[in-house]
């Protein structure tokens, strides 16, 4: 069955995607493999090199046995990371700025390209001091110009494969209206339907279920169900000079329908069960901070 690849720009959804995933008894998606998204770098730097050529040639080691090496590297990889399933997904957020080379390696792969608000995505990465290579967490403005530069690849992959190959799914759309946009995505996928990808939260490190890692940034977050908290974190965050220049430094937002100018933005009105789990993560959240300062005061008192 075509393997599913997950993509995107680190902290765009690509975590709470392939939760919802992993929760459906036919799919299997698992942490990020890491090593994937490595040996694709390794590949393009030998092929932008005209010495790692020669020597790649000199060797006996053509394009086609290279990319047969890295096919059943990464099926490897992919396929024993974590438990059988019929439909196996790959979580790798920045593979899909490869994804025609991907495609040549599984031409029956599909890309959910997940999308999101690049003022939230810079603001999360900041904010939760995630390191990717080439952006300057100390400034709003360098990572802001390189979200609209790493978006803009994965924007032309998706084009270039097209419709029948990526779907790009907005991460607000999919928090606001979960049953729709995972019904619209599993037909896509040609996976049957089933209501445990809009519960993933009760398959948290369950057999079968949402495996976590210990070290993804993201683990904390879809341990909840589908809920508003994340969506205007960032708002009042950003540096006035950065948001008054929004439009030039990230012109990839108006191209996703965000409107650079919005602040705060409107997404849209959420689903009812959307709304519900959201005051009930507050009530939770608060009930918490409070007992835990009530038996801090009762200790000293």
């Amino acid at each position: 069955m075509p393997l599913i690849f997950i993509g995107g720009v680190p902290r765009s959804g690509t975590t709470l995607m392939r939760a919802m995933l992993d929760a459906h008894p036919d799919v299997r998606c698992g942490q990020e493999t890491r090593v994937i998204p490595r040996i694709l770098q390794m590949r393009s730097h030998w092929l932008r090199s005209e010495r790692e050529n020669v020597r790649l040639s000199e060797a006996g080691i053509s394009k086609e046995v290279l990319d047969s090496a890295i096919a059943a590297f990464s099926l490897e990889v992919i396929a024993r990371h974590g438990e059988p399933a019929p439909r196996l997904c790959n979580k790798d957020p920045l593979t899909l700025k490869m994804g025609s080379y991907i495609l040549e390696l599984f031409p029956n792969a599909k890309f959910l390209f997940m999308v999101r608000d690049g003022r939230a995505t810079v603001h999360s990465i900041i904010s939760r001091k995630v390191t990717i290579t080439g952006f300057d967490l100390s400034s709003y403005r360098q990572c802001l110009t390189r979200w609209n530069h790493a978006i803009s690849l994965m924007y032309d992959q998706c084009k270039e494969v097209g419709p029948s190959r990526c779907l790009m799914v907005p991460y607000e759309q999919l928090v606001l209206h979960p049953r729709d946009w995972m019904k619209k995505i599993l037909n896509w996928l040609d996976v049957p339907w089933n209501e445990s990808v809009l519960h993933h939260e009760e398959f948290i490190n369950k057999p079968g279920g949402v495996p976590l890692s210990k070290v993804e940034r993201s683990s904390d977050q879809v341990i909840k169900p589908v809920n508003l908290e994340a969506l205007t974190k960032w708002v009042g965050q950003i540096p006035t000079d950065v948001v008054k220049d929004m439009p030039d430094i990230a012109p990839m937002l108006s191209k996703l329908g965000y409107n650079p100018y919005e602040n705060p933005p409107v997404y849209g009105a959420p689903d009812s069960v959307v709304s519900d789990n959201t005051r009930r993560y507050f009530y939770l959240y608060y009930y918490n901070y409070y007992y835990k300062f009530f038996i801090q005061y009762k200790s000293v008192n």
